[in-house]
């Protein structure tokens, strides 16, 4: 929800603290790429530390961080407080999957999973309403403010409901080469996914901050992000045979379920960005709607998401797990592709609002259905471990659908805009440089040009472009969904076992806490 939020809220922060360029862009992804390098870490930390603790840590951290946002003063400070929120998010995320595992079983497990996975998916789709609201109604801290109420009430209930867990192994971690080698590695790898478009993939671009002798930075990241992780793996390859401390337990992957699991987990975020990204610029330039009417737009995700998590007990009386993640991807299919198909520039709110609110029920389906999946043969011990590297999975996989779905959105603006006004460009330059300029701000210009009949032509054929870019960003997301269809195939014969047993009501044994919970 704060994710979405803030991006609601970037245009008044933009004029309140009269941010740069970079300013604004890096408000929105140190947030994704601190998140993203630590989760790995904490998983380890919740199964020695305690999970239950590292949540409660973590939520105060992002309140924290959150309150120190709210009073920014200018670029430089909201920056680092948007970080310290990354820190604290990358807590929460992978302990309260931890905590799921590690307390429900039999069917209960599965409602659990799905309870979590909905709201994820609804959250993310109700936070530009709420974000919205608050920037036009109040102000833009607003979207700082509000994590404060939540984050109390999610101490009181966790403090009150939820039981401690924790590994029973009393040694101690001495793997701090290899934390320090997960955040290298993962830091690297996210932000050269993120940074490609603004850096180039492989020739450096014009607002790149640097090049290598005209050559983008980008491709040498990657290299060092696929090598630093690649000693990390071998790093505790050894250290497991060796029986010593390890951050990532590699034999992990020996299991079936949770190899293939995040593989599918991976490929599935990719495509789930496909609306994600592009929609609500689209509501914004396109059809002209403020932020609340693109977010109330976005709402009939979040109706489907809410819907498809009460209809999962009843479906997996008929359903196996792995079979209403399959479903999930299904729908999540067919409603992109229908996007696809029929958005016009003048499309109305029935012709998004019906594909979102499928898709939005793929989402609640897949999501948490999939998550329980990957985590359904991980000993109980090692809940944090496993839970930290499907958020990494997932977290990767979200960040490559930024970079593939964004690729595809913004060459699809300036390039449909550029053959559509061939002739005007080739008769005045200035076309040329108005035709840039609706690129780089990504379709924000195309309102201003609109209001002058001057420059109106250039609008219309921005408009029709960046209509047509997220129909190809729609279809590049359906080709990633189908190949994380295909990737749920090897799921089946464990999962099988474990859907006999929760059709059955038999329960996999109790969960493992702490001498007071027990």
């Amino acid at each position: 929800m704060d994710s979405t939020i803030v991006s609601v809220a970037v245009p008044s922060i933009v004029e309140s603290l009269d941010l740069t360029t970079t300013q604004i862009q890096w408000v929105q992804e140190v947030y994704t790429l601190v998140f993203a390098a630590l989760l790995m870490v904490w998983g380890t930390t919740s199964d020695r530390l305690g999970r239950r603790r590292l949540l409660i840590i973590g939520v105060v951290v992002f309140v924290a961080s959150s309150i120190l946002c709210a009073f920014a003063v200018n670029g430089t400070w909201l920056i680092a407080a948007r970080a310290l929120q990354g820190v604290g998010g990358s807590m929460i995320l992978p302990t309260t999957l931890a905590l799921l595992n590690a307390t429900f079983r039999g069917k209960e497990r599965g409602i659990a999973f799905a309870v979590w996975g909905a709201t994820i998916g609804s959250m993310a789709a109700v936070g530009p309403v709420l974000g919205g609201w608050l920037t036009s109604a109040f102000s833009w801290h607003w979207a700082f403010w509000i994590n404060l109420p939540f984050g109390v009430v999610v101490i009181i209930g966790v403090l009150l409901c939820v039981p401690e867990s924790r590994q029973r192994d009393g040694s101690r971690f001495t793997d701090w080469i290899a934390v320090g080698t997960s955040v290298l590695g993962f830091g690297l790898l996210v932000f050269a996914l993120i940074e490609g478009r603004a850096y180039g993939w492989w020739e450096a671009t014009d607002s790149a901050p640097f090049s290598l002798g005209g050559f983008s930075v980008i491709p040498v990241l990657f290299v060092l992000a696929i090598v630093v992780l690649a000693a990390l793996v071998w790093r505790e390859r050894r250290r497991v045979a060796a029986q010593k401390s390890v951050l990532i337990d590699v034999s992990l992957f020996r299991i079936g379920t949770f190899a293939n699991g995040n593989i599918t987990a991976l490929t599935v975020s990719l495509g789930e960005f496909g609306l994600i990204l592009s929609l609500p610029l689209w509501f914004q330039y396109a059809r002209d709607m403020n932020a609340l009417e693109a977010g109330l737009a976005l709402l009939p995700l979040a109706v489907g998401s809410f819907l498809a998590s009460g209809s999962i007990q009843p479906l997996s009386k008929r359903l196996s797990p792995v079979q209403m993640v399959r479903l999930g991807v299904l729908l999540e299919i067919l409603s992109l592709a229908a996007l696809a198909l029929l958005i016009r520039p003048d499309s109305n709110l029935w012709v998004t609002g019906v594909p979102l609110f499928f898709y939005g029920m793929g989402v609640g389906f897949a999501t948490a259905q999939l998550t329980q999946l990957i985590l359904v043969d991980v000993p109980v011990e090692r809940s944090g471990q496993a839970s930290s590297v499907q958020s990494t999975s997932r977290q990767v996989g979200s960040a490559l659908g930024i970079a593939v779905l964004g690729t595809a959105l913004f060459t699809t603006l300036r390039v449909g805009t550029e053959s559509r006004l061939r002739d005007q460009i080739a008769a005045d330059p200035q076309v040329g440089e108005m035709v840039d300029a609706v690129s780089t701000s990504a379709g924000a210009l195309i309102k201003p040009l609109s209001e002058n009949p001057a420059t109106a032509p250039i609008a219309d054929a921005a408009r029709e472009a960046l209509t047509q870019g997220v129909s190809v960003a729609a279809w590049v997301a359906v080709g990633a969904l189908v190949v994380g269809l295909l990737t749920t195939i090897p799921l089946g014969r464990r999962a099988r076992e474990e859907e006999v047993a929760q059709r059955s009501g038999a329960s996999a044994g109790s969960p493992s806490v702490d001498g007071a919970a027990q």
